[in-house]
């Protein structure tokens, strides 16, 4: 078996899923609360100040092609998704 190495996120990808996570709690927190002002405070400030850079970046990743995309699926999970000259 192949020695893995931990890749890590880029900043595109690393700031996409860090709002990924953190709207995701965020919405928990709004089903579970929906009239708490802590909550509607950290979800205007996230689109006020940072949504502007996560959607910049999120534009960023769907730019990447199939190939470039199953590159960086391998590169991540530390193997390849096709055998050695293998075709999709």
């Amino acid at each position: 078996m192949p020695a893995l190495t931990k890749a890590r996120l880029d900043d595109d990808e690393e700031r996409v899923t860090r709002a990924q996570r953190l709207l995701i709690g965020l919405g928990a927190a709004l089903v579970h609360t929906p009239f708490d002002t802590t909550t509607h405070d950290q979800l205007r400030a996230f689109l006020t100040d940072d949504a502007p850079r996560v959607l910049a970046s999120l534009e960023v990743l769907q730019q990447r092609s199939e190939p470039e995309l199953r590159a960086r699926i391998a590169e991540l999970a530390g193997h390849s998704l096709l055998p050695s000259g293998g075709v999709a």
